[in-house]
């Protein structure tokens, strides 16, 4: 599970990590990487989006947990004033969970080059 110290609640923050974070993508993920402004001494914050799309509600919360599993155990390795939405894609209700965390280590990683090119230029 998730601690509530790490969670993203409100829709403003959603919404900045969507609009202005950098983007990586993946068939089955999209990761959103944004810095906070608000420096908050508990670490990074994230937000998952999974839509009707995805499929049942069986089916989104499993998507969701797993999620919430994967990125829980990459907490440590996220900056502290990061803030990244993860939305879900069809096709992550059938994909493994390895391979769905191998999925959203390459969009985090993709998300991370393009924000420091933003901070470089």
């Amino acid at each position: 599970m998730l601690s509530a110290a790490h969670r993203m609640r409100r829709a403003a923050d959603f919404e900045q990590a969507v609009r202005r974070g950098a983007r990586g993508g993946r068939d089955t993920l999209v990761v959103h990487l944004t810095t906070r402004t608000d420096h908050s001494p508990s670490g990074p914050v994230v937000g998952l989006v999974v839509s009707k799309a995805v499929g049942t509600a069986v089916t989104r919360n499993l998507v969701k947990r797993r999620l919430r599993e994967l990125v829980r155990a990459r907490l440590a390795a996220m900056p502290a004033d990061a803030g990244i939405v993860v939305r879900a894609l069809p096709p992550a209700a059938t994909r493994p969970f390895d391979q769905l965390g191998a999925d959203l280590d390459a969009a985090l990683e993709t998300a991370a080059r393009r924000a420091r090119r933003r901070t470089e230029a």
